[in-house]
């Protein structure tokens, strides 16, 4: 009997249409595993902003959802993008929603930086907001899948050995680190 592939819950840090962090999630998803099962999360636009109060009553919908997919997982898989040496906004806004929750402290965190030109101020920051939540990153480092920007697919991602080395990088550190159920 096969044992259950482990759910991964990706996250994309970005709202654009051809982000290559989506496209990075979209590539890996094609060349994980058996062994693990990656979902990538589609509602980063359907999030309100955070309010703290909003928690206080039944959480919105959109809400909801989010933190069911995340309890559903058993680890994250998260690409995000720098702007303005930060975290997107968008995206704080989702892991504020976070905080709160009782399915996110614990959770294994794998972090990918797909900036060819060495992003770091957003990344550090991501893992210091990840690390106040209680995440437990699984790699000191983001792992790097340096590609070239905004426009990239996941099949011109799929077309670069290069790249594709670089995600069974990440995927291989996603795999070792969940137990085999």
């Amino acid at each position: 009997m096969t044992a259950p592939a482990q759910r991964v819950l990706c996250l994309s840090g970005s709202l654009r249409r051809a982000s290559s962090n989506t496209a990075a999630l979209q590539a890996a998803r094609q060349l994980a595993p058996s062994t693990i099962d990656l979902e990538l999360y589609e509602g980063l636009d359907a999030l309100p902003l955070f309010n703290p109060d909003d928690e206080m009553a039944a959480v919105p919908a959109s809400v909801s959802a989010l933190r069911e997919a995340v309890g559903r997982a058993d680890a994250l898989l998260i690409a995000c993008p720098e702007y303005a040496h930060g975290v997107p906004g968008a995206f704080k806004n989702l892991l504020d929603w976070l905080v709160g929750s009782l399915e996110f402290p614990g959770k294994p965190v794998l972090l990918l930086n797909t900036a060819a030109r060495g992003s770091y101020h957003a990344q550090e920051a991501l893992a210091e907001i990840l690390v106040t939540m209680s995440a437990q990153l699984l790699a000191p480092q983001p792992v790097l899948v340096a590609l070239p920007g905004a426009g990239c697919s996941a099949a011109q991602v799929l077309a670069n050995a290069e790249r594709c080395a670089e995600l069974q990088a990440a995927l291989d550190v996603l795999v070792e680190a969940l137990p085999v159920t």
